[in-house]
């Protein structure tokens, strides 16, 4: 099962917007190398909806042969097409991702019945199990508690990104929570919290930027040192939330920048940060010694 610290990696690209591939290389052996546990790549911090087909496929693939099975990678394959996201699933599927996340239907949404069959639709045919991705806060809809508890018992769907910061959800999807069915936190500044409830690690925007630290919060809190681990959490608290002063990713790729990474810009209709939040983020980044 999938543990730890996954960091949702960004899309670096290059002044005129195509995939920076050489860029995307170095990020990947430095996370390896700062003991990440795990990549998602295609996620929302990847700019996945802004990439065409084609260079999703470029950057599974690319992805797959540099990590070269040190850590597991997981690929982004949701859309809110059943069609599509069973098209794109087994896809990666087929270049050996060690697991798929597949969002919720946003915009059109569904309802209850429906939710249930746009997941195991793609279960029942995909030879990666599914990671279920509840994030309300972009798609405009959320699985139901009833929906979670179904849906954890499919044999292929095994885990949870829990992403909507209501901790009383949180509590409530525990419940169902076994050996072959996990939940990360989707949310940073709740990595503790989820954890104390059973979870996993977290699905990380933060461990962008701080690899060996995201990594480390988790380790200590399986390693019993609870303490320790919510120190972490607390240190980097104010620099956590300065990461989503305007939507992500737009402030952990200024962040990356900051930090002389070179990254690139963004795809719109994402745009450079405002220059007060952008000094939010600087002021933030130094406090908490991350520049």
């Amino acid at each position: 099962m999938l543990k730890g610290s996954i960091v949702a990696l960004i899309t670096p690209f290059h002044e005129d917007g195509s995939v920076n591939f050489e860029k995307l290389g170095e990020l990947l052996e430095w996370h390896i190398a700062n003991s990440t546990d795990g990549i998602l790549v295609l996620g929302t911090t990847g700019e996945s909806t802004t990439m065409t087909h084609e260079e999703d496929d470029a950057v599974v693939e690319y992805t797959m042969k540099v990590v070269n099975h040190r850590v597991p990678v997981i690929a982004g394959s949701g859309s809110n097409d059943t069609k599509t996201m069973l098209y794109k699933s087994r896809k990666y599927a087929d270049m050996g991702v060690d697991a798929l996340l597949a969002i919720t239907p946003y915009y059109n949404k569904a309802n209850e019945e429906g939710m249930i069959r746009h997941f195991t639709t793609v279960a029942d045919q995909v030879s990666a199990p599914l990671i279920l991705y509840n994030v309300p806060g972009r798609t405009g809809c959320s699985l139901s508690v009833s929906a979670v508890e179904r849906l954890s018992k499919h044999p292929n769907i095994i885990g949870i990104k829990e992403a909507s910061g209501n901790i009383s959800y949180a509590v409530s999807i525990s419940r169902f929570l076994s050996d072959d069915f996990v939940m990360f936190s989707g949310n940073d500044d709740m990595v503790i919290p989820i954890l104390s409830l059973g979870g996993s690690g977290v699905i990380s925007v933060f461990a962008n930027t701080n690899p060996k630290e995201c990594h480390d919060m988790v380790a200590k809190w399986f390693d019993g040192d609870q303490a320790g681990a919510l120190e972490i959490q607390q240190k980097y608290l104010d620099y956590i939330h300065a990461l989503f002063c305007e939507v992500n990713p737009i402030p952990v790729k200024e962040a990356l920048n900051q930090m002389g990474k070179g990254v690139g810009g963004y795809r719109l209709p994402l745009y450079e940060m405002a220059e007060k939040n952008k000094q939010h983020l600087i002021d933030e980044m130094k406090k908490a010694g991350v520049l």
